[in-house]
């Protein structure tokens, strides 16, 4: 029986290379397109949970004529969820985030700050008694 060139079924090693680059630039377009969604999805948490210290230090300020600054230097975390219990601000699990409270009676500044993607950029967010909510660009694990 004869084979005929054209009667064999199968790519060649030419179509699966050209398969395979093309899938190749398809990934590299992809990939950080990705990257940065997944990393606006995390700061998501920062800009939530800020916005209930914010709200809730209004409601203090509203009931007590000052906003409630913890104790110097409490950090609310993972391991440290109810570091914020008295103004009812609680940081559930996983967070990605730790937050800091400072200031004084009249006014005050909340800051989330984290490492999201382990490179030398630090992930910061703050938000005041004003309500505006800024991310610090340019923090890096040198400058902090």
């Amino acid at each position: 029986m004869r084979y005929s060139r054209f009667n064999q079924e199968g790519f060649t090693l030419l179509e699966l290379m050209i398969v395979v680059v093309i899938l190749g630039i398809l990934a590299a377009m992809a990939i950080p397109r990705f990257m940065a969604v997944t990393s606006k999805a995390k700061q998501s948490e920062a800009k939530l949970i800020l916005k209930q210290i914010y709200s809730m230090e209004r409601v203090n300020f509203e009931q007590f004529g000052e906003y409630w600054i913890p104790l110097g230097g409490t950090i609310a975390n993972q391991a440290n969820p109810f570091a914020f219990a008295e103004i009812l601000v609680e940081v559930q699990n996983p967070a990605r985030y730790e937050y800091v409270i400072v200031g004084t009676p009249m006014t005050f500044t909340a800051t989330a700050t984290a490492n999201l993607d382990d490179d030398p950029t630090i992930d910061e967010w703050t938000i005041d008694e004003m309500g505006q909510l800024l991310v610090t660009a340019g923090k890096d694990d040198a400058a902090g």
